[in-house]
């Protein structure tokens, strides 16, 4: 790939990175991992987060950290937020039967509360439910952030939620991110009662853009986006249950903006006039991608366990995976794109 411009760099010379967050429940605990590690590279400098869902979350969580303090406690608040999770949930109904501890799976397919929501979920409104339908992580949320600090931190966040009647995305900027943001860029329609934020309902910003890119490159300087991948875009066998086709279109539903939008960058990057700000920044983008083979092998219901060891396994597996992708291409960092989208336009 052809080397770009010189990356942008903040004033003490830390070159200056954007993330984009996917979201997947608890398989955002392999999210956190990537940014532990990211955060113990002090060269680097997050300037702007887009996410969505649990990468909502982890943006949130990170920013605040570094809003009011440094690298360490920015890791120990995601660290904390984590933990916390997973103490609320451990009285959950969501929790794995004896055979998956026996065999060592994460899954909850056969967990009689995964049964039971499952089946619910086709049947019964979230409406239906009355308050027993309130989101568990807003009372974790206010305690850990504070949105007023968050508002005025140094990194630009960008949160993505789905509009209920337009079915349009709403991106709300850091100065606008309220705890009903958040909860709002996670509300799964068929778990929790749509979130109102100035009367308009909201859903999971998946549907929309998991995460959108667009912010980062419109309101960034920075060159470099490091997109950290936890749903499956390729899965080498066809799934045949029904549980099995129910997780694959889940993944292939939340996985599809992003498809989408990175393609539309891509051929914009072609076709679009060169003397452009917009185009000029998006032939000036640099793309990272993490992510790992295991979120292959972990099933849809997994992403509702949030048992500590497996938060902390994944959380291991993110760690690695940026370790892996440093040794493997630290010095193209703020050079050269490791990740070409222009391949996402084959076929097409």
């Amino acid at each position: 790939m052809a080397t770009s411009p010189e990356p942008h760099r903040s004033r003490d010379g830390r070159l200056l990175i954007d993330l984009a967050l996917q979201g997947g429940g608890a398989h955002g605990a392999f999210t956190w991992g990537v940014l532990d590690r990211i955060l113990e590279e002090d060269w680097l400098e997050i300037e702007g987060i887009s996410g969505t869902s649990a990468g909502a979350m982890n943006g949130a969580v990170l920013a605040m950290g570094l809003a009011t303090g440094d690298r360490s406690t920015a890791r120990e608040l995601l660290t904390a937020f984590w933990r916390k999770t997973s103490e609320a949930a451990r009285f959950s109904p969501f929790q794995r039967g004896p055979l998956e501890r026996l065999t060592g799976s994460w899954s909850l397919d056969n967990a009689p509360a995964f049964i039971t929501m499952d089946l619910m979920a086709r049947l019964i409104s979230p409406y239906s439910l009355g308050g027993f339908a309130g989101n568990p992580l807003r009372d974790l949320l206010c305690e850990l952030i504070d949105f007023e600090r968050l508002a005025t931190g140094p990194v630009k966040l960008f949160v993505t939620a789905t509009n209920v009647h337009t079915g349009q995305g709403r991106v709300f900027r850091r100065d606008e991110v309220t705890v009903d943001a958040l909860l709002a860029s996670a509300c799964l329609p068929s778990m929790f009662q749509a979130v109102e934020i100035d009367g308009i309902p909201y859903w999971d910003g998946g549907y929309f853009g998991n995460p959108t890119m667009t912010p980062l490159v419109r309101e960034c300087e920075s060159n470099d986006t490091f997109l950290i991948q936890i749903n499956p875009v390729v899965r080498p066998e066809t799934p045949r249950t029904a549980r099995e086709i129910a997780s694959r279109l889940n993944e292939i539903s939340f996985n599809a903006p992003l498809l989408k939008e990175l393609r539309m960058m891509a051929m914009m990057r072609r076709v679009a006039d060169p003397g452009h700000p917009e185009a000029k920044a998006l032939a000036e983008m640099r793309l990272h991608r993490i992510t790992s083979d295991l979120m292959v092998t972990l099933g849809h219901s997994s992403k509702l366990n949030a048992e500590w060891p497996f938060l902390q396994m994944l959380f291991e597996a993110g760690r690695t995976a940026a370790i892996e992708f440093g040794r493997a291409h630290i010095n193209d960092v703020g050079v050269r794109s490791t990740f070409d989208i222009d391949s996402l336009l084959e076929g097409t």
